[in-house]
């Protein structure tokens, strides 16, 4: 891992294509071992989530190029390295393992971090998710809880959404737009020998949480995709 992070850093630092195309074979070897990271990774969660058996690393990884076309940030790379494990893919829309890679930090966040739940849900998705809520509020809050991870409140509304209704101690879970969970990692996670089993088990407690979501958006998937 030290590799992964060096060269990390130094692209950080030096986020233009001159020196990304000096340091071509740094990116190849560690991209090359991040890779192998995350078919390990897949092949351990597996194991306790059947789910995530074949899925492949093409599909749980991103490339490093980014789409600047939009974007007053022109920097061409990503600084970072990511992986989604999830059933069917990374843009399936169910909830999965995500860890992140960053050493020092980036537009994403303060550096690297494991998350696990679903992103940018499409409207009928959230509906779906917030009717689970409704049904199963203290299930779901006991699942955070137990997980280890912290909900992620970032894109919160301010305001209990119109037409549901939960005991007043979860209506924070009813104004989240998204149900994901997140917990920050140092440098030093990643030094130990033994960081992959400790990310394993990281997302070992957070499946409870994960099953509970993704069998909202498989009732939405049924009903309305």
């Amino acid at each position: 891992m030290k590799d992964i992070l060096n060269f990390l850093s130094d692209l950080h630092d030096n986020n233009n294509r001159e020196w990304f195309s000096a340091n071509k074979e740094r990116y190849r070897a560690a991209l090359a071992k991040h890779n192998q990271n995350v078919e390990q990774l897949i092949s351990a969660i597996a194991k306790f989530d059947p789910t995530i058996e074949g899925i492949t690393v093409a599909e749980s990884t991103y490339r490093i190029y980014r789409d600047t076309r939009f974007s007053t940030d022109k920097r061409p790379y990503k600084d970072f390295f990511s992986a989604f494990i999830v059933r069917g893919g990374k843009r399936s829309g169910f909830a999965g393992y995500y860890l992140h890679i960053s050493p020092k930090g980036n537009t994403w966040g303060e550096g690297s971090f494991l998350a696990a739940g679903n992103v940018c849900p499409e409207p009928y998705v959230l509906r779906s998710m917030r009717e689970e809520i409704e049904d199963n509020a203290e299930l779901m809050e006991r699942n955070i809880l137990s997980s280890g991870f912290s909900l992620d409140r970032n894109n919160a509304l301010k305001r209990t959404p119109r037409g549901f209704e939960v005991a007043p101690e979860y209506e924070y879970l009813l104004r989240q737009r998204e149900l994901c969970l997140s917990y920050p990692l140092n440098n030093e996670w990643f030094m130990a020998n033994d960081w992959q089993e400790r990310t394993v088990e990281m997302f070992r407690r957070a499946k409870p949480f994960i099953d509970q979501v993704n069998r909202a958006i498989e009732y939405a998937y049924e009903e309305y995709r």
